[in-house]
């Protein structure tokens, strides 16, 4: 039975934890927050950039190679973004697992301390029931470990397939531009 004691304690970890959790989301988002600010500073000036050059153009055909030397910066621009994105967002699951892991460790050492305190005060004759729920408690540890490996395998899929796309996106943007250069 647990006591008054044991309950607050387990009440002020859990608090603890909450807060904890919400600061490494405040801190994702603040990230995300200072990204978009740090993309829209930057965009305005090359936007501003862009526009003076446009105006200064001769004719159609430096305004087309004006155009086109935009392309492949803008999509190399666009890649770095999503690249940003995902980092911010995966450095943030990352923390989240590992509050997660910790607690999930302290919850299996608090089961197996209350097995191995039953098992001292348990009647003689029930060592089979003890020897299942041991076994259980270990299956349990042992599906929670196999879980958390196949997410990191999902993760590490996730992350290579985006590596890859943002390879393509880049080399067909300059590929494009140098098409684009070619006709111009």
């Amino acid at each position: 039975m647990l006591t008054a004691e044991q309950i607050l304690a387990n009440q002020k970890a859990n608090l603890t934890t909450l807060f904890d959790l919400s600061q490494k989301a405040f801190e994702g988002v603040e990230k995300l927050v200072e990204l978009n600010l740090q993309v829209a500073k930057t965009t305005l000036d090359e936007v501003s950039e862009h526009a003076k050059a446009a105006l200064t153009a001769k004719d159609a055909q430096e305004l087309l190679a004006l155009n086109t030397s935009l392309l492949q910066p803008a999509a190399e621009k666009a890649a770095a973004y999503g690249r940003h994105l995902y980092d911010i967002a995966s450095a943030t699951s990352a923390e989240v697992s590992k509050v997660a892991e910790s607690q999930m460790a302290d919850a299996q050492k608090k089961v197996l301390a209350a097995v191995d305190n039953a098992v001292k005060n348990a009647p003689a004759g029930t060592e089979n029931a003890v020897v299942l729920v041991k076994s259980a408690v270990a299956a349990a540890n042992n599906a929670f470990d196999s879980v958390q490996k196949a997410a990191k395998q999902a993760a590490d899929v996730a992350e290579a397939n985006i590596q890859a796309i943002t390879n393509t996106a880049v080399k067909a943007s300059q590929t494009a531009a140098k098409t684009a250069r070619k006709s111009a």
